[in-house]
């Protein structure tokens, strides 16, 4: 009787000890096409009247990202921090794409007082007008759209994506984007870019490889 209990423990231990099979995830790549669009001037601040203009802002970022994703997602976000940094009279990064619970500081990094300010139904706040070497900070529980805004330099704007999921990319200066573990299903990916907004696409996304999906901006692609 000792040789087949024991026999039995090992075979149980054996099957305790074999890893479960945990399905590998896919990602989505491409490239997000976007016309060079020149930027309208805006009217002049009071600063404006002691400070060089800026040039001209580079509104070719897009943001990449599925227009639903799989539930367990939804559970697994961590609150998160970002920055997005006052130089140049330009808000850096211009576009900026994180998920709820994250707080983004706004660090003024000029040689002028700022501020950060939006009325987005997504993310309302004013950090008021301060100094040359603080930051300040808010935090976004709302999923949406942000546009954010200094009422000292007119000239100055940036847009905060705020997601409940972490599916998403900005695209690089080349208009690529990678949105790696993504797992398997169907999905809608949408684009959202100050140019225009190109069609959705439907995409299926299977264990371990990586869809390519393309967009174009502009006439003909939005």
């Amino acid at each position: 009787m000792v040789r087949p209990l024991a026999a039995l423990v090992l075979a149980a231990l054996a099957v305790a000890g074999t890893p479960a099979t945990v399905p590998r995830a896919g990602s989505i790549r491409g490239q997000v096409v976007v016309p060079h669009t020149p930027v309208a001037a805006a009217r002049p601040s009071v600063a404006d009247l002691w400070t060089t203009r800026p040039d001209p802002v580079d509104r070719r970022r897009s943001v990449v990202y599925l227009d639903s994703a799989p539930r367990q997602a939804f559970e697994e976000l961590r609150p998160g921090r970002a920055k997005m940094d006052q130089r140049g009279q330009q808000f850096i990064p211009r576009v900026l794409a994180i998920t709820v619970g994250t707080t983004v500081d706004f660090p003024n990094s000029d040689s002028t007082f700022h501020n950060a300010f939006s009325l987005a139904p997504a993310g309302p706040f004013d950090l008021g007008r301060y100094r040359p070497g603080r930051t300040r900070s808010i935090r976004f529980d709302r999923p949406g759209i942000v546009p954010v805004s200094c009422d000292i330099h007119s000239h100055m704007s940036a847009y905060i994506l705020v997601f409940n999921h972490p599916f998403f990319a900005v695209t690089d200066e080349d208009g690529r984007y990678s949105i790696p573990g993504v797992p398997s299903g169907p999905y809608t990916l949408a684009v959202w870019s100050e140019i225009g907004r190109p069609a959705t696409r439907k995409v299926t996304v299977v264990d371990g490889d990586t869809v390519e999906v393309n967009f174009q901006v502009g006439r003909s692609g939005s």
